[in-house]
């Protein structure tokens, strides 16, 4: 390998550089479910066990908590994962006829 492939190469064999490299950890965006009154509680129940592959009881307490204070934290991902979530959700509102709804927001820094 040349020094032009290798930036780490150096003249004397016995001298190492040492670079630091830092990997900077994604930013997390929480998926917040939103209550509405037209929705069927089972309907919701069976979404969050189908998109985001909760347990029967963790979708009621995620679904009643929303019903009760009018949202609830579903999960936290990455951009990716969380906006791809929020649209599998939305297609599943879609096409049942619900208005079913989720949103995305930033999670704070240390949480």
């Amino acid at each position: 390998m040349s020094e032009r492939e290798n930036p780490t190469h150096t003249k004397d064999p016995q001298q190492v550089v040492r670079e630091d490299i830092r990997v900077k950890r994604p930013d997390m965006y929480m998926i917040v479910l939103l209550n509405d009154d037209y929705t069927p509680r089972d309907f919701v129940v069976w979404v969050l066990m189908k998109v985001f592959f909760k347990n029967e009881n963790d979708s009621r307490n995620i679904m009643l908590e929303a019903h009760t204070k009018g949202k609830s934290v579903v999960d936290c991902y990455t951009y990716d994962i969380a906006t791809t979530k929020i649209k599998q959700v939305k297609d599943l509102a879609e096409k049942y006829e619900h208005p079913l709804k989720c949103i995305l927001e930033v999670q704070k820094a240390g949480n």
